[in-house]
C-alpha cells in the first residue's frame, strides 16, 4: 500500500536527470537511496521563487549554485539556460494540475550522483540533478504587519569556510530551526565564537542602528542570501534620500542587536519581515519600523516587475 502525507497536496512536479523526465505524482518524487546527496549530503541546492510572472533572482540563484558547486569540486553539467528550460518545463507541468496557483517555490539539487555508500565521492556514477516545484506558503498578513520573535541560538554556526555556501549538510540549520520551535520563537540566529551575529536557519538577520545603519553581517560569517543582497541594492537610493544614513557589513554583537532601531528577517520565503522582540525584549518600540515597511515595499514592487 503506497503510503501519503499532507504535504504532498503541495508538491507540483519533480524533474530527475537520473530518470530522465518530469513527474507530477509525488510518489514517483524520488532519489536514490545511493545517490552521496542522501548518505552524505553531497551536494548544493538552491531555492527560489516564481512570481507568477519569472523566476525572481535566477541568474543569481544559478550564480551561486555554481560557486557552492566549484566549492566541493562538484562537476555541474548542465548551462544555465538548460537549468532555466528544464525549471520551465516543471512549472508548466505543475501548472496542470494546480491552475489555480499563481506563485510557487522552486528547489535545484546537484548531488554526487548514485553509487555506493561509501564517503569517497569518486565512487559515483557523476552529477545528478534534481528540480522540484511545489506551492508557495507566504508568511500571514498579520506577521507582516505585527511583527515575529527572535531569540539567540545556542547552537554553534557553520565554520567560515563553508558559511558562504550553500551544501545539502544542513544538519546545524535543522538543529536552530528545532531550537526555535522548541522555545515557542518564531526564529532563532547563531552567534560566531567571538560573539559576531550570524544568520538563523534559513534566513538571513540585518538591522537598523540607533546611527540609522543599515547592516548586515561580514561575508565570511553567512550565506549571502539573494533576498538579502538585492534589498541592500534597492536600499541605496534611501541613503541619497536620507532616510537611511549608511549600509554597511559589520561584525554584529548581541547588544546591537538588543539596542537597534529596527531588525528584519530577509529570505526568499519570507521577503522582508519585521522583528519586534529579541530574546523577549522589545526591539525599540515594538511594533515594525518605517525601514522595515519601506524596504517590504521595494522588494514587493521589484517582484511584481515581468523583467
Amino acid at each position: 500500500m503506497t503510503k501519503t502525507h499532507l504535504g504532498q497536496s503541495n508538491y507540483w512536479a519533480m524533474y530527475s536527470s537520473w530518470f530522465g523526465r518530469v513527474v507530477t505524482d509525488p510518489n514517483w518524487m524520488l532519489v536514490p537511496i545511493d545517490d552521496h546527496l542522501v548518505h552524505r549530503g553531497d551536494g548544493v541546492f538552491e531555492a527560489l521563487k516564481w512570481t507568477g510572472e519569472r523566476v525572481y533572482l535566477f541568474d543569481q540563484h544559478l550564480s551561486r549554485l555554481r560557486q557552492s558547486a566549484a566549492r566541493i569540486a562538484l562537476p555541474l553539467d548542465w548551462t544555465d539556460e538548460e537549468i532555466k528550460e528544464l525549471v520551465e518545463r516543471c512549472i508548466v507541468e505543475g501548472r496542470l494540475q494546480h491552475p489555480s496557483e499563481i506563485e510557487a517555490m522552486i528547489r535545484i539539487f546537484v548531488s554526487r550522483g548514485p553509487g555506493n555508500f561509501s564517503a569517497n565521492p569518486y565512487d559515483s556514477v557523476g552529477p545528478q540533478l534534481y528540480i522540484v516545484v511545489t506551492r508557495f506558503q507566504p508568511v500571514s498578513s498579520e506577521k507582516r504587519k505585527v511583527g515575529v520573535s527572535l531569540g539567540r541560538s545556542g547552537v554553534m554556526g557553520k565554520p567560515q569556510d563553508w558559511a558562504p555556501y550553500k551544501t545539502c549538510n544542513y544538519l546545524p540549520n535543522v538543529m536552530v530551526k528545532k531550537e526555535a520551535v522548541d522555545r515557542g520563537v518564531d526564529f532563532m540566529v547563531g552567534f560566531d565564537s567571538l560573539g559576531f551575529m550570524t544568520e538563523s536557519s534559513t534566513e538571513n538577520v540585518v538591522i537598523v542602528s540607533q546611527r540609522n545603519e543599515l547592516l548586515k553581517p561580514k561575508k565570511g560569517l553567512i550565506l549571502q542570501g539573494t533576498t538579502m543582497n538585492r534589498v541592500f541594492e534597492l536600499a541605496r537610493p534611501l541613503v541619497e534620500k536620507g532616510i537611511l544614513d549608511r549600509i554597511q557589513e559589520e561584525d554584529i554583537t548581541q547588544e546591537m542587536v538588543m539596542g537597534a532601531k529596527e531588525v528584519m528577517i530577509l529570505g526568499t520565503t519570507w521577503d522582508v519581515l519585521p522583528v519586534t522582540i529579541f530574546d523577549g525584549k522589545k526591539i525599540g518600540k515594538g511594533v515594525p519600523g518605517l525601514i522595515t515597511c519601506k524596504l517590504q515595499e521595494l522588494l514587493l514592487a521589484d517582484q511584481s516587475k515581468k523583467s
